[in-house]
C-alpha cells in the first residue's frame, strides 16, 4: 500500500510499498522512490533520481537530477542538493554530476552539498555544514567547508592505559590487531627508545616512512592493503588512527613513541587528528606496490566479506 496525500502531485509510477508521500510534496514521471520511504511536506524530487529503501527526506528538500540517495538515509528539513557547478540561466550541461548518499547516512537540517560529491556510508553531516568534499564512510564533517570532527566507531581509545597486548579483551573482531610495546631506555640525559627489527617487531620491515607537518583538520590513509601489513608509531606529538575490519571500526590514540599499533593486511585504517608536532612512523612488510592498495570502501567491504 502507497499512501499519497490528496495534496500531493505524484506523477512517478515507480514508488514503492508502504511509503507515505505527504502533503505538497512533488514527484517527477522519472523518479524511483524505494520501500518504506517518508517523503515530507513540499519536497520536490525530478526525474532523473533514484530513493532507496527506508529513507526519510524531511520538509523543505528538493531532489535534483543526478542524486542516488541509498537505502535508511536521513535528509533533515531544508537541505540543498545542487548539480551544476557553474549554473546559468537557461543553460544546461550535457550531463548533470552525480551525486550519492550511500547507505544509512544522515545529513543535518540545512546542510548543503555541492554536485558531484559521495557521502559515505553511516557518515553525518552536522546541520549546516557545507559540503565541497566527498565524506569518506562513517566520517562526522561539520562547518563552512565541511571538515571531520570524528568518525562514527564501535569503540574508542581501544588501547587503554595498561598497552594491553591482547585487543580481543575490549573488541573481538580486532585480535590481529595488538599494541606493541617498544623497549625505552633513560637517565638524567633524556630517553632512547631502540628497536630491534627481528625481535620487537611483527615482521621483518622493508619499507619505512615519515607523515608529518600535517594540518589537524586533514586526514591520511583510508584505505587498506591486500598483503602488506604495517606498524604504527607517533614518535612526536599525537593522533588518532581508526581501524575498521568492515564489520567493525574502533579509535587508537597514538601519543608516545614506545606504544605501537600494528595493523594486519586487510584492515581499513584512517589517520587523523594530528597534533601540530606530529610525527608518525610506519613500518611497512612490503615495499610499495599500487596494486595492494584498496581505496574504495565498497570495494574494501568486498574483500573484506569474501575472507
Amino acid at each position: 500500500m502507497i499512501n499519497i496525500h490528496e495534496k500531493a502531485i505524484c506523477e512517478s509510477k515507480n514508488i514503492g510499498a508502504h511509503t507515505n508521500v505527504w502533503a505538497f510534496a512533488h514527484i517527477l514521471p522519472g523518479a524511483v522512490i524505494g520501500e518504506n520511504c517518508n517523503i515530507c511536506d513540499g519536497v520536490f524530487i525530478e526525474n532523473d533520481v533514484h530513493v532507496g529503501n527506508n529513507v526519510t527526506v524531511k520538509c523543505g528538500v528538493q531532489l535534483w537530477d543526478g542524486l542516488v540517495v541509498e537505502d535508511d538515509v536521513f535528509i533533515g528539513p531544508n537541505v540543498t542538493f545542487t548539480n551544476d557547478r557553474k549554473p546559468r540561466s537557461k543553460q544546461y550541461p550535457e550531463e548533470f554530476l552525480r551525486t550519492t548518499v550511500k547507505v544509512n547516512a544522515s545529513i543535518g537540517a540545512n546542510a548543503t552539498i555541492l554536485p558531484g560529491i559521495t557521502i559515505g556510508q553511516g557518515a553525518m553531516v552536522g546541520a549546516g555544514a557545507v559540503v565541497t568534499k566527498d565524506v569518506p564512510p562513517f566520517a562526522t564533517v561539520v562547518g563552512n567547508p565541511a571538515r571531520i570532527t570524528n568518525y562514527n566507531t564501535n569503540q574508542h581509545n581501544i588501547l587503554d592505559k595498561n598497552h594491553s597486548n591482547n585487543l580481543s579483551d575490549v573488541v573481538s573482531n580486532y585480535s590481529k590487531c595488538k599494541h606493541v610495546t617498544l623497549s625505552s631506555f633513560g637517565d638524567m640525559r633524556g630517553r632512547l627508545v631502540a628497536i630491534e627489527h627481528a625481535t620487537d617487531l611483527p615482521f621483518i620491515p622493508k619499507r619505512t616512512f615519515l607523515v608529518h607537518d600535517v594540518s589537524s583538520h586533514k586526514v591520511r590513509g583510508e584505505h587498506a592493503h591486500r598483503e602488506c601489513e604495517q606498524l604504527l608509531v607517533a614518535v612526536s606529538g599525537k593522533l588518532s588512527v581508526v581501524v575498521d575490519d568492515g564489520t567493525h571500526r574502533a579509535e587508537v590514540e597514538l601519543d608516545s613513541p614506545v606504544k605501537g599499533l600494528y595493523i594486519p593486511a586487510g584492515v581499513w585504517g584512517v589517520q587523523y587528528k594530528f597534533s601540530q608536532d606530529a610525527v608518525l612512523l610506519v613500518y611497512a612488510s612490503h615495499e610499495y606496490k599500487e596494486a595492494d592498495y584498496i581505496r574504495e570502501y565498497d570495494e574494501f567491504l568486498k574483500f573484506a566479506n569474501a575472507g
